[in-house]
């Protein structure tokens, strides 16, 4: 006679599916973010007084990208940057390539467009986008006649 161990930390089937079709969206759509549509992960930030914008995008240089607003349609951009070996060097192994990439923001009528501004340090570009202050203007009772 032989012992069959017994595995009692099993979890039900409706567990399983919750977990799988919970989980499975977002890595998922992280993996097709990252290596098929080569987004760049970002952050958006609602401050007091602006929204900030974080791109994830080390080893570009400054002058690599692109910001541009037209139509109240902020786009930022870089344009595939081909890093070569030495004549006499050939890789053996290459895991990583800088990529180019197009995200691109709708800014609607709560946003200073003048005013946006944006800095890359330590490969993190960063875009302030200035609220209007109007729209932070105090809540008041109209009458009813």
């Amino acid at each position: 006679m032989s012992y069959v161990k017994v595995n009692n930390n099993y979890r039900s089937f409706d567990g399983l599916m919750k977990e799988l079709f919970n989980e499975f969206p977002s890595a998922v759509s992280k993996a097709v973010r990252e290596d098929v549509l080569h987004y760049p992960p970002l952050n958006i930030i609602d401050k007091a007084f602006s929204y900030g914008i974080e791109l994830n995008v080390p080893g570009y240089e400054k002058s690599d990208f692109n910001v541009k607003l037209e139509n109240n349609l902020l786009t930022i951009s870089t344009e595939k940057k081909e890093i070569t070996a030495a004549e006499n060097e050939k890789s053996v192994r290459k895991e990583f390539a800088l990529r180019s990439f197009k995200r691109s923001f709708t800014i609607d009528e709560k946003i200073e467009t003048e005013n946006i501004s944006a800095k890359y340090e330590n490969g993190i570009l960063k875009l302030e986008l200035p609220k209007k202050e109007n729209l932070n203007a105090a809540a008041k009772d109209i009458n009813i006649q």
